[in-house]
């Protein structure tokens, strides 16, 4: 029998899970239904977490059935989206909805904590700026407004130690995961009292951090008989998706970044220190999956976006399967290549950017000529953002952050003239991997680790390398982008 090891990659609309054997090759994948986001007011977003868990079960057990021959499952990791809170009883059953990273009821409240100077104490002690949406403003605006909820909780969860006590019934997060609740001393790694007083809870109404690698018990009997996995499979603590993307490319060191480009865009680097000094005030800080390692981010916001919003406006007609993402992207490309840089055309983005990249804002085109196509034009969208990448690198070198390459995934890298653009314009060497479930490989990684499968993360890095394709800068457009750059500065 194969031995085997699956990654869960438990996001914000829908779970995936892939199987791996020991030697990194997929043996199968499977894609959970998509959960509901509900809006029962104007500016919430939750999620049942039932229907989360109904989704974790589906996927997994839809990639042992599928996978052939029939493997036994060493161990299962976790790769989970970071910053929802599920309020839960001394049981840990649910008391309230499951409350997403997207939700805004908190806007009003992070303003007033913004006004009273609290923004300082508390990125100084958890590595964050304060958001509407993570954790720690939640639980605070839950303790004003909602005191049956508050009371009723006894334990609060993410949504990953949420699926883990329920697959184990353990009690059990990891650093990164527990970082992304804005409620851990990234200095300490252990949950901040002063961050707990500060909202009105105790350090033991939240799991206990163990380390990513670390197994937390075994699969439930009632589970594996379920799902088909073996008897004696065990969950290995895993962490933050983008931390376990970042392991699965190996991005384990400075100097190496993460672009993550789907609808929003997220920039990822590696430091060796957690001093919080040394880090611009608009990137935040996390644990890495990799000890002693912390990893630095910046939301660039919806980058993505814009371009989506521009192929919807002139070049649905293509085609009249409008789903026919492939159709439309083909001749955006074929247009792109009789185009060229120019000086006169810019975009500023419609929702993001380097000044406040949660908010939509108003964006639009200026130096708009007669002459200027809409391929003109949709270089001009992906110009901006390689504009708005390169500002968030500049501030990253100017705090001696080192900046030496940067791995490019989600929808945009799939571009044939994006990733190009972003070289020219960023100085940056890019690196696009051939492969398209990161969270879920680097789950697979820890799985493997945390199962004695291999001997430790380098170990397992070299059961799962990929192909990579290399995009360097052109050196005949740098001073170009240069002098375009300090126009795009002086307008946006």
């Amino acid at each position: 029998m194969i031995k085997a090891l699956l990654g869960l990659d438990i996001g914000t609309t829908s779970t995936k899970a892939v199987m791996f054997d020991l030697s990194g090759v997929e043996l199968s994948r499977a894609v959970s239904p998509p959960y509901s986001l509900n809006t029962p007011r104007t500016g919430w977003v939750e999620q049942d977490p039932e229907e989360v868990w109904q989704a974790v079960i589906a996927a997994i057990r839809a990639a042992v059935k599928q996978a052939d021959p029939d493997p036994r499952v060493l161990a299962i990791s976790i790769a989970a989206q970071s910053g929802s809170l599920l309020p839960a009883d001394s049981g840990g059953n649910p008391v309230y909805p499951l409350i997403t990273w997207m939700d805004g009821r908190t806007h009003e409240l992070v303003q007033q904590w913004q006004s009273e100077g609290l923004q300082e104490q508390v990125r100084t002690i958890s590595g964050w700026s304060l958001y509407p949406g993570l954790c720690l403003p939640t639980i605070a605006w839950l303790r004003q407004h909602d005191e049956e909820t508050f009371s009723a909780a006894r334990h609060y969860f993410s949504v990953n130690d949420f699926i883990a006590h329920r697959l184990t019934g353990q009690y059990c997060t990891n650093p990164s995961n527990g970082g992304g609740m804005q409620l851990v001393d990234l200095h300490t790694g252990e949950w901040s009292e002063t961050l707990c007083a500060l909202i009105g809870i105790t350090a033991d109404q939240l799991s206990p951090i163990q380390p990513s690698g670390a197994v937390i018990d075994e699969i439930k009997p009632e589970i594996c008989r379920t799902t088909g996995l073996h008897s004696q499979t065990v969950l290995v603590n895993g962490g933050h998706d983008q931390g376990c993307t970042a392991l699965g490319l190996g991005i384990t060191t400075p100097g190496k970044l993460l672009l993550a480009c789907g609808t929003a865009w997220v920039v990822t680097g590696v430091t060796a220190s957690s001093n919080m000094q040394l880090v611009p005030a608009a990137l935040d800080m996390n644990f890495h999956i990799v000890p002693k390692r912390w990893t630095i981010s910046q939301s660039l916001g919806g980058l993505g976006a814009s371009l989506e919003w521009w192929l919807n406006q002139v070049w649905r007609s293509i085609s009249s399967q409008v789903s026919r993402r492939d159709i439309i992207y083909a001749a955006l490309d074929n247009e792109l290549a009789q185009t060229a840089p120019d000086l006169g055309l810019y975009f500023l983005p419609l929702t993001g950017g380097h000044d406040n990249p949660a908010t939509t804002r108003r964006g639009g085109f200026t130096g708009l000529q007669l002459s200027h196509t809409r391929a003109d034009m949709a270089r001009a969208i992906m110009e901006s953002a390689a504009f708005e990448l390169r500002w968030a690198l500049d501030a990253a070198q100017q705090a001696e952050l080192p900046v030496e390459r940067l791995w490019m995934v989600g929808g945009a890298s799939q571009s044939s003239h994006w990733p190009t653009i972003l070289a020219n314009i960023t100085g940056v060497p890019i690196f696009l991997p051939q492969y398209d479930n990161w969270p879920a490989l680097g789950a697979a990684i820890l799985a493997g680790v945390g199962s004695n499968a291999y001997e430790n993360i380098e170990d397992g890095l070299a059961c799962f390398e990929k192909p990579t394709q290399k995009i360097v800068p052109d050196e005949a457009l740098l001073s170009f982008y240069d002098n375009a750059f300090e126009i795009y500065m002086e307008i946006a």
